[in-house]
């Protein structure tokens, strides 16, 4: 059903064939089989503007529509088809308990491994095993901070595109070049052949973070949230590195190791004597 609205038709049910296209994204088979994949929130949405073409629909709730007009204006100066609808439409367009009421289409973003390992790449990041969709968006944000060249998600890690993923990375899903599916150990190999140290993040590696000489180009394998990095990739790895924690607490959680590890290469290999100075 349509309804009318001040300043064009709303859409108010969730079988109209726009809403019934865009849900079907909320599941991974068919985001694949579209590569097309759901942007939730104005922070998203803003960043996906941002880059030519990315931005494919765009859905908005009235009260969306009010609150955030430039946005949509920006949308439709691009060219991007933009749809108001009810708030019980954008229910089923969102896994959120608390929609923002703004959701866009995005066409896929990955690129293949060779466009990073070509592109003389300093600092890279692996995810290995790493299952919990929320981690994978938070690393994703932390290596855009840390101005990382690339991140891989290995063939048995979460699907970068997942909503709460794409939610997590804040829109760094947009500025970062990443890998969906690579193979763990053709990985590293493919790393080290464009001239990187590969370094694990393990909670009983064998150097001290601090004392890793981390001002070479090297990508970094952080593993599952459970069980870290399989004892296979650590063998192929060049060391093990271990976060020191001072105080009590039994362990990080995944993302904030990522973001220490990468922080610490992207500091070193911008002081004297690093590779990017």
């Amino acid at each position: 059903m349509i309804t009318a609205h001040g300043s064009g038709a709303v859409i108010t049910t969730p079988r109209h064939p726009r809403v019934a296209k865009a849900r079907r994204l909320l599941k991974r088979a068919f985001r694949h089989d579209d590569r097309l994949f759901l942007v939730e929130g104005p922070q998203g949405v803003s960043e996906a503007l941002g880059e030519a073409g990315a931005l494919r629909e765009l859905f908005a709730t009235e009260d969306a529509a009010a609150r955030l007009s430039s946005l949509l204006d920006r949308a439709r100066a691009a060219d991007v088809p933009v749809h108001v609808t009810s708030g019980a439409v954008m229910d089923q367009l969102t896994q959120t308990v608390t929609p923002q009421g703004l959701v866009g289409v995005a066409g896929f973003r990955d690129v293949p491994l060779e466009r990073i390992c070509g592109a003389s790449p300093q600092l890279v990041a692996v995810l290995a095993q790493v299952r919990d969709p929320g981690n994978a968006g938070t690393v994703l944000r932390s290596a855009d901070a840390a101005g990382v060249d690339g991140v891989v998600l290995t063939d048995s890690s979460v699907d970068p595109y997942n909503p709460k993923c794409a939610r997590a990375s804040a829109g760094s899903i947009f500025h970062v070049p990443f890998v969906v599916g690579a193979p763990t150990i053709a990985t590293i190999d493919a790393l080290r052949g464009a001239g990187l140290r590969v370094l694990a993040a393990a909670a009983d590696g064998d150097l001290a973070l601090d004392d890793a000489g981390l001002g070479v180009p090297t990508a970094w394998v952080f593993g599952n949230e459970a069980h870290g990095v399989p004892s296979e990739v650590l063998a192929h790895c060049d060391g093990t590195v271990a976060v020191p924690i001072y105080g009590r607490a039994e362990s990080l959680n995944l993302a904030t190791a990522a973001a220490l590890c990468l922080y610490a290469s992207a500091q070193s290999q911008r002081a004297a004597g690093g590779c990017r100075t």
